[in-house]
């Protein structure tokens, strides 16, 4: 019988399945994996920032914030042929989902029209579609969803309790808020955090809580490991232990076992040990190709030919997880954030 969904779980819970021991862990989250998912399917995305730098937020990741000395300039929003040129070139080289991001606390109602004809066109060369802008307002989001979108990521970066040593200007509200309208417009959400920025094992517990607990679980659910940038806030931060990191992906995919678990940011930095461990724990999503916004990818021939080395092959566009049982989905417990 597939593991049941939840959404009320405990944080003694979520902290009881990081201590499991490490083979016990990757051996209950791959069977998980399996009652849902192909595991040799791995759903490939490209992002593609169409417009970088110049954000007036202070995450103290960023180096996208125009307050950080990171070498990131400022840059326009690009135009609608040259985003479809690169989204081409993603389908040609094997994605299924396309990815457009802008570096602004919340786009303008101004800016709307721009993205949508942006999303129309890219949608109608059969690739799914995904966005991340910031804060949006429902009108904004059912526009977005008028002009095909499939996805929206808005993460909520980490725990409840640490998110303020992390960014200042964003209350964690706001990101709930905005994962409602994108609910609301009937749109898939794209959600997860950044692990590694100093934060406790009961801190990216409470992150995974924080997610798993939302009135229903993220269809895509990005795990970053923190890619530290000279002049931002975080750069020496002290190295996540890869183990740790494995533990991550594993106990996401225990309690969202329907969701997508992406390995998105500060893959570039894994070896191909340590990527092929995460897929066995579950991890069933990558960003390839292109830069993720202003942190290196692995290229694309290196991702096909580890994929060829593990026996992994692109997921096809539009694939949903093997069975969704209704009847055993059990009542949300209320947003837990």
């Amino acid at each position: 019988m597939p593991a049941v969904i939840r959404n009320d779980w405990s944080r003694e819970e979520v902290l009881a399945l990081f201590d499991l021991p490490f083979p016990e862990l990757l051996f209950r989250a791959a069977t998980v994996h399996r009652e849902r998912f192909d595991p040799a399917e791995v759903q490939v995305s490209t992002l593609l920032s169409v417009k970088t730098g110049g954000c007036p937020e202070d995450c103290a990741y960023c180096p996208q914030a125009a307050r950080y000395h990171t070498g990131v300039e400022a840059t326009k929003l690009m135009d609608t042929g040259s985003v479809l040129e690169r989204a081409r070139a993603a389908k040609a080289a094997g994605a299924s989902r396309f990815c457009m991001g802008a570096a602004w606390r919340s786009p303008k109602d101004r800016d709307i029209p721009k993205v949508a004809e942006m999303i129309r066109e890219v949608k109608a060369l059969g690739l799914e579609t995904c966005a991340t802008l910031g804060m949006l307002k429902g009108d904004q989001a059912k526009a977005l969803r008028d002009a095909g979108l499939d996805y929206y990521n808005h993460n909520l970066d980490t725990a409840p309790e640490f998110y303020g040593d992390i960014i200042k200007t964003r209350e964690y509200q706001d990101r709930l808020d905005t994962l409602e309208h994108v609910r609301d417009a009937g749109m898939k959400t794209c959600c997860g955090g950044i692990v590694g920025m100093g934060e406790s094992r009961d801190q990216r517990a409470g992150l995974l809580q924080a997610l798993a607990n939302l009135p229903a679980h993220p269809d895509s659910v990005p795990i970053n490991r923190l890619v530290q940038v000279e002049g931002t806030p975080l750069a020496g931060t002290a190295l996540l232990d890869p183990f740790e990191f494995v533990r991550t992906i594993a106990v996401a995919r225990l309690m969202m076992p329907a969701s997508m678990v992406r390995l998105s940011a500060g893959r570039a930095e894994m070896s191909e040990e340590l990527q092929a461990m995460c897929f066995l724990a579950g991890a069933n999503s990558i960003f390839y190709g292109e830069k993720l916004l202003t942190t290196g990818n692995p290229d694309v021939a290196a991702d096909q030919a580890l994929f060829e080395r593990l026996g992994l092959r692109p997921m096809p566009v539009a694939h949903e997880s093997k069975t969704v049982h209704a009847d055993i989905v059990e009542p949300a417990a209320g947003c837990a954030a």
